[in-house]
């Protein structure tokens, strides 16, 4: 089993583990039919719309 051999320093381990930090949230934009946000390039959850066609039917 592979053992360190020395000591990994604070300012390298922290360089590591910086790129989770610049993660952002996901853009949101709006639905045409409904004007509720939604991820994009995703069917809508509100009213099930997707590039102008309804691909899942939503009970209203």
């Amino acid at each position: 089993m592979a053992v360190p051999k020395n000591r990994t320093s604070a300012a390298r381990r922290d360089k590591r583990r910086a790129s989770n930090i610049k993660m952002s949230a996901p853009g949101l934009s709006v639905c045409p039919q409904c004007h509720e946000p939604k991820l994009a390039h995703r069917v809508c959850g509100n009213c099930g719309f997707y590039r102008g066609k309804e691909v899942v039917a939503t009970e209203e």
